[in-house]
């Protein structure tokens, strides 16, 4: 074994031969963490230590089974039989903990454990039973929340008794049917998994101190993504002599929505005083340039023990930034780019990074346009998304009643008390009499014997009859909203407000903007549908993609060769849930910073100065460049030719500029710069200024020093400088406050003072 340990360097040695008492491995992004702890577990083998008193969790089975793996090849290259140490995920172990103590957890032996499917099924026993027939709580959806429930000490009483509307009252109700499904089955499901051990190890001391005494070494992967729960089974499970290895990055922690703490991996040394820290800092992915600029990103997070990465590979180039006209420049640009890229090299790896889903439209179209191969993780492709069918079905059936297909997927979407029996009957007199769902309705809405389901068919008809009336009145864009309110689909998203349906509201504000974009070039409404169900039958490629369309959330644990992080835009990357939210801005500067170091060659920063309002597309809204950008070194950086500003520039834009004019005319009006034909007012000219309190910043010298400065008014508070119009006395300054919007004043009376 010692011939295989002279493969590490230094750091991951000293963490394989450390191996007893508390153990804390700062694993920065491409520094070999898996290494380190897998030689660390064949280390303990050889020298001795039964395998089946050595305990490694991880998150994912395929995790866990490279682990494995690479324990035995480890054992087999040494001379040393390999054995198998217990490496699982939480739930494995879990189930198996509970396997061996059925009797005192108050479980049958043979208890059944309900997978994924299994759960959504007994979720729809359950809404069955309860006759409840609701399009807007699917079982998945109504799944997410017994689990959030769960995880959050909630039993269904509490939630019932706690629920402020109908939907969470029925929530409740198919909580408690689904509880007494799996009591009835002798069954658990993922959670209970979890929470039935901890409370096992809890209250039965002689089971905690057997398990306890089995396991000699316990070693956590990916520590900083531990929820409570997983924490409290750990030191549970922590004997006296407390050899516990833990292996995380508090940089990568970006799944605080889904329960995890970094705070737990950030106390570790706390919770252990006798902890060693060995920080592993030698990166063998990115080039320095991309190390040096994202830890100068993360270093802003006050709450980090800290690691400086230093690379194995070249210094490489510097970063580059693209700061675009709109959205579909924006994605024009990173197309053009990705088709160089290719062109000289087609086995480059790429992706295009983005905080939201819906980010993803503009990509998609621009790619299909140019012919670049592409394959999209983390989301549907966005014609695919249910709620962007959805709607779009409305529009066919309101051109097209006899549309079966589009009717049948929008009948009782969202919910409107037309089920399974009723649609049944429509099915059955259709086939019948051979006539479409539409005029179908009509026959059996005229039926006696359907009374009971008259109303709501009648309700729907009319609904569909409103629709196709508003089309021949309404511009497509302000079509499209008519659309989404008077159906109340948008409503209802907003009711449920969970965070998936926060998602389906921006794609749906997307999908009225992509039918603004398609206006204004000339297509008709018809011709987007066309398009619209065109990119759906083309969404697949054959052959590996060049290219990779991917949310911020979903690239943690990849790699590319060349990386094009984009809208960055405070509202975006920050996102606008977490921007008044201090934790919240946190985790949105650690998934940038997880973003940046997927990069191993280049990376390349873009942002788009327009985007469309949704409820006036019409109207494009300046944005504020991503706070993240200031906080990048600029001598690490390089502008792009044909980028609006400089990174880190805040540039006043008009809040709806002339986009009549064309794109060089709309650089020079920008700018103030003139033109033998026409003058444009020149700004005043201010020497290189720092902004967002930077000080090394490379600055463009059309910009004012105030704008985005900090200041401080008695009646708003702290806000953003994001406009000056005027000289002298008659200077007048916007401010943007955060929770009260923008405020304009005569700078010599609004009594603002810089912070």
């Amino acid at each position: 074994m010692e011939n295989l340990l002279e493969k590490l360097n230094p750091e991951q040695r000293l963490a394989a031969e450390t191996t007893e008492g508390p153990v804390l491995i700062l694993a920065g992004a491409g520094t070999g963490k898996t290494r380190a702890i897998t030689f660390r577990m064949a280390n303990l083998i050889a020298k001795g230590t039964p395998a089946d008193a050595i305990l490694a969790v991880t998150f994912t089975n395929k995790a866990a089974e490279e682990m494995q793996t690479r324990v035995s090849d480890l054992l087999l290259r040494a001379g040393v039989p390999p054995e198998r140490p217990w490496i699982s995920t939480f739930h494995s172990l879990c189930a198996r903990l509970l396997r061996r103590e059925a009797v005192h957890a108050g479980l049958a032996k043979d208890f059944a454990i309900y997978d994924d499917e299994d759960q959504q099924a007994a979720v729809k026993l359950a809404m069955a039973k309860l006759q409840i027939d609701d399009d807007a709580l699917t079982p998945r959806n109504v799944l997410s929340r017994i689990s959030y429930a769960k995880n959050h000490g909630q039993t269904s009483e509490q939630m019932r008794a706690e629920a402020f509307g109908p939907d969470t009252r029925k929530v409740a109700d198919i909580y408690a049917g689904y509880e007494t499904l799996l009591k009835q089955s002798k069954a658990v499901d993922f959670d209970d998994l979890l929470l039935r051990s901890a409370r096992l190890l809890r209250e039965v001391p002689q089971v905690r101190e057997k398990w306890r005494n089995r396991f000699a070494y316990l070693h956590v992967d990916e520590y900083q993504d531990t929820n409570r729960v997983q924490y409290e089974l750990l030191r549970m499970l922590t004997n006296e002599r407390q050899n516990v290895c833990v292996v995380g990055d508090e940089d990568q922690s970006i799944y605080r929505w889904r329960g995890a703490d970094v705070s737990i991996l950030l106390s570790f040394s706390q919770d252990f005083p006798a902890a060693k820290v060995i920080r592993l800092e030698r990166n063998y992915r990115s080039t320095q340039k991309i190390l040096d600029a994202a830890g100068a990103v993360v270093a802003n997070n006050p709450d980090r023990l800290g690691k400086t990465l230093r690379a194995e590979n070249e210094a490489g180039g510097n970063l580059r930034y693209f700061e675009a006209r709109d959205a579909q420049a924006e994605a024009e640009f990173v197309a053009g780019e990705l088709e160089r890229i290719l062109g000289d090299d087609s086995d480059q790896t790429c992706a295009v990074e983005y905080r939201t889903n819906f980010q993803s439209r503009s990509f998609e179209e621009a790619f299909r346009r140019r012919g670049v191969r592409y394959k999209l993780v983390g989301g549907f492709s966005f014609y695919n998304r249910a709620e962007v069918k959805d709607t779009l079905a409305y529009v066919r059936l309101a051109l097209h009643p006899e549309d079966d297909i589009s009717l049948l997927r929008v009948l009782n979407v969202p919910a409107r008390g037309i089920g399974k029996t009723t649609v049944d009957a429509l099915r059955d007199l259709a086939q019948k009499e051979r006539l479409s769902f539409w005029d179908a309705m009509e026959s059996l809405m005229t039926n006696p014997a359907s009374s009971r389901a008259v109303a709501p068919l009648r309700a729907f008809r009319e609904l569909i009859q409103r629709l196709q009336e508003a089309y021949a009145t309404k511009e497509p864009a302000d079509y499209l909203r008519y659309v989404l309110d008077e159906t109340g689909y948008m409503s209802a998203l907003k009711d449920r407000n969970t965070p998936e349906d926060v998602a389906r509201i921006e794609n749906l504000e997307e999908l009225v903007r992509a039918v603004a974009e398609a206006v204004d070039a000339g297509e008709s409404f018809t011709e987007f549908l066309d398009a619209a169900a065109l990119v759906s039958d083309a969404d697949s490629f054959e052959g590996k993609p060049g290219v990779t369309l991917i949310t911020l959330h979903s690239t943690k644990g990849l790699e590319f060769d060349h990386v094009f992080l984009t809208g960055l835009e405070d509202g975006i990357c920050p996102h606008s849930r977490s921007i008044n939210e201090e934790k919240g801005i946190e985790e949105e500067r650690r998934l940038m910073y997880v973003g940046m170091t997927r990069a191993r060659k280049s990376l390349t920063l873009t942002r788009a100065v327009y985007r469309r309002v949704f409820g006036n597309e019409q109207q494009m809204r300046a944005s504020m460049p991503s706070r993240f950008l200031a906080e990048i070194p600029s001598e690490l950086v390089e502008t792009v030719r044909g980028s609006m500003a400089e990174i880190g520039e805040t540039r006043r834009y008009e809040p709806d500029p002339e986009y009549s004019y064309s794109a060089e005319e709309f650089t020079r009006r920008v700018r103030g710069i003139s033109t033998p034909a026409v003058r444009a007012p020149q700004r005043r000219a201010t020497a290189a200024t720092p902004s967002f309190g930077r000080s090394a910043m490379k600055r463009g010298g059309q910009a004012d020093p105030l704008l985005g400065q900090k200041v401080r008014h008695p009646e708003y508070g702290v806000g953003t400088v994001v406009g000056v119009e005027g000289e002298d006395e008659d200077r007048r300054v916007s401010v943007s406050f955060p929770g009260r919007g923008t405020k304009k004043f005569v700078e010599r009376f609004a009594q603002l003072q810089q912070v």
